[in-house]
């Protein structure tokens, strides 16, 4: 029998049954759409943790200043450390050639930023120079501040993206003074859009580039000095303190650092612990992170999801390959005279087996290729209502599809060998 009647028989024998096919296909259906489903939920979430990474840079170091808990211990401890401070960053670069640059950030409280009857909010932050080559900033007009600025106490500033399109979407801020909170500062220049992923790994936050205003770090220390808050107040016959003196702020908030070579990542990190350690007199007020081991430790979390999405959804294709066992034995058992009829006229043994198992591939075929429109309706769901960021791989489609075929195969051969092996004469008798 030719390939092409065998086709032919096997579509005529689906269409025929559409109800029956389709519920067939059921299984097949949902157990892609889960694959492509999931798999994209993860690869997405895998592109924004590298993203985050990106950001930050993977061969960087971290070390925030942490808050100690209230309370009379923490008196006692604030006295044995003043937190994290220049001196710090000054021992960090010690460690040259290991280190290759230290950039502290100081985030200033300022409540309120305004350019003439304009006003946002923005993450205000006192840093150095080498800030915007640390993190690749691109500026898109002016230039970033110097050194010098700093040197000199000036009161100049840079304007993330979002901040120069809120303040000022149709002037050129180059030269303009904004107000943040009561003291005047000139911008100098403006950055260009930076991408930020929208996935937080654990222990790490990534900075909104595009809502920041950057300041010399010296200039901000000076000029918005947030421990003033902290500051003794003396009245007519009476004394106030605005805040404890141990919780009196560190000198800086937070300090990045880039390690010369990558393989070197731990043994820097190892290096800064035992600085920090001596100089802040054992108390931990301060927080040491590696993006790159978070970055391992999100993945291997996400492996775990994958295997556990996985799993569920190969669940799924078992039970749609079994139930495609089970019609396709009952579509034998319905159908024994007309394999008789078929035996009596000439058909061998591998053609009536080729027609069932072109019977199930196809009913896995098919049910493959809507299970990928459904899983992909499912990734742009997932997209569209919670804000998830998912990506379809070739990687899940070739998947889905492989594993369909191998039920199709797997499931199917047994009713088509069965049906292979019907005596003629008992087919021909069967009622």
């Amino acid at each position: 029998m030719k390939y092409a009647k065998v086709f032919e028989i096997c579509i005529g024998s689906l269409v025929g049954h559409k109800l029956r096919t389709f519920l067939t296909m059921l299984g097949i259906i949902f157990g892609v759409a889960a694959v492509i489903g999931m798999l994209s939920i993860g690869e997405g979430a895998k592109q924004d943790a590298l993203e985050q990474i990106r950001l930050l840079g993977s061969t960087n170091i971290i070390v925030k200043a942490k808050a100690l808990e209230k309370g009379t211990k923490a008196e006692e401890l604030r006295r044995l450390s003043e937190g994290l401070t220049l001196k710090d960053c000054e021992n960090f670069r010690n460690l040259y050639p290991l280190v290759e640059t230290v950039v502290p950030q100081r985030m200033e409280d300022v409540d309120i930023v305004t350019y003439r009857d304009v006003e946002t909010k923005a993450e205000v932050v006192g840093t150095e120079p080498d800030f915007a080559k640390l993190f690749e900033l691109q500026i898109q007009s002016g230039k970033f501040f110097t050194e010098e600025d700093g040197e000199e106490y000036r009161r100049v500033c840079v304007l993330g993206a979002k901040v120069k399109r809120e303040l000022f979407p149709f002037e050129d801020p180059l030269g303009q003074q904004i107000k943040l909170d009561d003291q005047y500062f000139t911008v100098v220049g403006f950055l260009g859009e930076k991408p930020v992923g929208k996935t937080k790994i654990e222990g790490l936050t990534v900075r909104d580039i595009n809502s920041g205003i950057y300041l010399p770090l010296k200039t901000s220390m000076k000029r918005l000095d947030k421990a003033a808050k902290g500051r003794v107040i003396r009245r007519r016959g009476y004394t106030m303190m605005t805040a404890s003196t141990f919780e009196a702020p560190s000198q800086v908030d937070e300090v990045s650092i880039q390690v010369g070579d990558h393989k070197d990542i731990y043994k820097a990190q190892a290096a800064l612990k035992s600085i920090l350690e001596r100089r802040h007199h054992q108390v931990e007020d301060y927080q040491v992170v590696v993006p790159e081991a978070l970055l391992r430790q999100s993945q291997k979390t996400q492996r775990i999801f994958n295997i556990v999405m996985g799993a569920i959804a190969g669940i799924s294709l078992l039970v749609g390959g079994i139930g495609i066992m089970n019609i396709m034995l009952a579509t034998v058992l319905e159908r024994t005279r007309e394999i008789g009829v078929r035996r009596a006229v000439g058909a061998r043994q591998r053609d009536i087996r080729y027609q069932f198992l072109l019977e199930a591939l196809f009913i896995c075929f098919l049910g493959c290729l809507v299970g990928l429109v459904v899983g992909l309706g499912l990734a742009t769901g997932i997209t569209y209502y919670a804000n998830w960021r998912t990506i379809i791989s070739l990687y899940s489609i070739v998947l889905a599809v492989g594993v369909s075929a191998s039920v199709g195969i797997i499931f199917g051969f047994y009713p088509a060998q069965r049906a292979s092996k019907l005596d003629p004469i008992e087919a021909l008798r069967y009622e």
